[in-house]
C-alpha cells in the first residue's frame, strides 16, 4: 500500500480523477467527490479505510479482490468495465473532506451527472451518499434506496457512502445495499437465483 505524508496529500487538493467508463455500462456508481488519497492514486474510493471494494466483493458485484490504496491496476479497471461497472463523482475536484464542497458545487454536479447519464445510458445509477444526493438534486426529503423518478432514463438508487467516516454501516450492510442496484442493472442475478 502506498504511504503519503499529509503534505504530499495536500498537494493533490483540487486535482481531478478521471471517470471509469466503458462500453456496455450497466451500473454507474457515483461518489461525492475524490478524497486526497483518491487523487494521489488516481483511483476512485482509494482511501485505505474506504469499504467500497470490499463491499463490492462481498456482494459478488466483482469477482476478485481489488486493493485500490496503492492505485488500481489496468487489470482492475478492465475487470470493472467487463462487469459493466463505471465510477464517477458528483463533484470532480479533490478535497480532504466532502463537507468542504459548496451547495452550488453539488448542484452543478447534479446537472453534470444528468448530462453524463444522458450520454452513457447506464441501466442503473447508484449515488453513494444521501446528504450529497439531496443537495445535488434539491430533494431535501429523499430517502435511501430506489428513487421514484429515474435519472435521464436510467433507474436511480441512493446507497450508503462507503467512507470509513460513515460509522452507521459495515462491509456487510454496504454489500447488501450495493447488491440491490446491481441486481436491477443485471450485474447480479436475482436473490436465490
Amino acid at each position: 500500500m502506498a504511504r503519503f505524508t499529509r503534505a504530499e496529500l495536500e498537494a493533490f487538493r483540487d486535482a481531478v480523477v478521471p471517470d471509469l467508463l466503458g462500453p456496455g455500462l450497466r451500473l454507474l456508481f457515483v461518489g461525492i467527490n475524490p478524497g486526497l488519497w483518491t487523487a494521489a492514486t488516481q483511483t476512485h474510493f482509494a482511501h485505505p479505510a474506504n469499504r467500497f471494494y470490499p463491499a463490492l466483493l462481498r456482494a459478488g458485484i466483482i469477482e476478485r479482490r481489488i486493493d485500490p490504496a496503492a492505485g488500481m491496476t489496468d487489470d482492475d479497471r478492465a475487470h470493472l468495465i467487463a462487469r459493466g461497472i463505471g465510477i464517477t463523482n458528483l463533484v470532480h475536484r479533490a478535497t480532504a473532506r466532502a463537507d468542504e464542497l459548496t451547495p452550488a458545487e453539488l448542484r452543478e454536479g447534479g446537472l453534470a451527472l444528468t448530462a453524463l447519464v444522458e450520454r452513457t445510458r447506464p441501466r442503473v445509477v447508484a449515488v453513494a451518499g444521501i446528504t450529497a444526493y439531496r443537495q445535488a438534486f434539491g430533494l431535501r426529503t429523499a430517502t435511501a434506496g430506489r428513487q421514484p423518478a429515474g435519472l435521464a432514463g436510467s433507474e436511480l438508487w441512493v446507497v450508503p457512502n462507503p467512507s470509513g467516516l460513515n460509522a452507521h454501516h459495515t462491509i456487510e450492510t454496504l454489500a447488501a445495499a450495493y447488491a440491490e442496484p446491481a441486481r436491477a442493472a443485471g450485474v447480479l442475478g436475482p436473490v436465490g437465483g
